[in-house]
């Protein structure tokens, strides 16, 4: 079972790692696949809207195919379609083309993204302690070996179709190969209601249950109401990212007058951080609970936001990037936790609707940003994150669970 249990957290950092590469090597195509389209930056902005669309609904049935059918089943399914449609942006060469390509590769990714994540909350609670950061960790290390990859066929002389046609092929093989090491994972069928039985002994919570109503019909609806929560706050952390991914260098360079290079930094560095955050959050959540790092992991965004947003200065404008990437680092992840512990047998459904909405909230982030530098300075729209963070902090309780019973460490536990 030990083996097993590793073997199947290996395999969720493969297909996390997987889809960070698969989309990460996208990304790094844009600016060849929009000069062979022949589109403007503003046509291209309005097709990335419909690869978000598109993920969007791939999360939505993902999930609740994941319950039904069970993630080990859904999850290699999802990396063999989404490997396959990573070449079609590659072969566009009219608008319409390109936004057909982006609307099939994003439902495809979506579909990886909510089926990996839904399999990620079965091994967390098989291990019986938080291990979500690192999984979401590796997907920022797909990002690396998507760029590594960009940079080694440079030379080459490859077509984007080529390239992400190679990329995808790879995607294939490692999504099959890699399924038989996953969790045999049987989605839960639904059960006829029974006659009242005698009382039996409570079981203790452990630190990965998720809070119930006690004793109360009002249990299910509560739990309803806390996705939701959840939900929201995952969009306005997400919408934090996706500000920070595409104004931060422009923040340094347009405010502070930095050099080109020296801009590109601001989000080096706030992307260094938030990995660096995922890598160690787990530890911490194991220790102080999931709550703790959603508040003081919000309140630090909160600080690092405001002082990017108000330094003059570009060393201190660095230093807050950096906070607001540490803090934001283990708040995603452990609102998926949260979501998908919060009922075992819907783990997809719920995980879709958290991970849905904080998808609109990382696609949102940057157009609110824009919208908003109509009336004030760049710097001073930042304020807006810095709103958004206190309130997930003020918010944090939601992720509060009864104290639990020690359990025995395993030595699983020590994988």
């Amino acid at each position: 079972m030990e083996r097993s249990l590793r073997s199947a957290r290996i395999a969720t950092f493969t297909y996390f790692i997987l889809c960070g590469t698969l989309m990460g090597t996208w990304v790094v195509h844009i600016p060849a696949i929009e000069h062979q389209v022949g589109i403007s930056h503003a046509t291209l902005g309005g097709l990335l809207v419909l690869l978000g669309l598109g993920a969007f609904a791939g999360m939505q049935v993902a999930g609740r195919l994941a319950d039904r059918l069970g993630a080990r089943v859904v999850v290699p399914a999802a990396g063999v379609l989404c490997g396959a449609t990573l070449v079609l942006p590659g072969l566009a060469r009219e608008s319409w083309t390109l936004a057909a390509a982006l609307l099939v590769f994003g439902f495809c990714n979506g579909c990886l993204d909510v089926s990996m994540n839904a399999h990620a909350v079965h091994v967390e609670k098989a291990y019986n302690r938080p291990v979500m950061s690192a999984f979401h960790a590796a997907f920022s290390v797909g990002g690396v070996v998507a760029a590594i990859f960009a940079a080694g066929i440079s030379g080459v002389g490859m077509s984007p179709a080529g390239a992400l046609a190679v990329m995808g092929a790879v995607g294939i093989v490692i999504a099959l190969a890699t399924a038989r090491l996953l969790l045999p994972t049987v989605p839960a069928a639904p059960t006829a209601p029974t006659a009242p039985t005698a009382p039996t002994a409570p079981t203790a919570p452990t630190a990965l249950t998720a809070p119930t109503e006690h004793g109360s019909a009002s249990g299910p609806r509560r739990a309803g109401r806390q996705i939701w929560i959840l939900a929201v706050l995952a969009l306005m952390i997400m919408l934090c990212e996706g500000a920070a991914n595409d104004w931060s260098a422009l923040h340094l360079k347009d405010v502070l007058g930095a050099p080109a290079g020296t801009a590109a930094f601001a989000y080096g560095t706030f992307a260094a951080a938030m990995t660096l955050g995922r890598l160690l959050a787990d530890r911490v959540s194991a220790r102080f609970g999931a709550m703790a790092i959603l508040r003081y992991g919000a309140a630090t965004a909160a600080v690092g936001i405001t002082i990017a947003a108000l330094s003059p200065w570009i060393w201190s404008a660095f230093a807050g990037w950096a906070l607001f990437g540490l803090g934001l680092s283990g708040c995603v992840p452990q609102l998926f936790s949260a979501a998908g512990h919060a009922d075992p047998a819907a783990a997809g459904t719920n995980v879709s609707r958290v991970a849905g909405l904080g998808y609109v909230g990382m696609l949102a982030g940057p157009a609110v940003i824009g919208w908003m530098t109509h009336a004030v300075a760049l710097n001073h729209a930042f304020l807006l994150l810095t709103v958004m963070c206190v309130t997930a902090a003020a918010t944090a309780g939601v992720l509060r669970t009864e104290k639990s019973a020690p359990v025995p460490v395993l030595s699983s536990d020590l994988v």
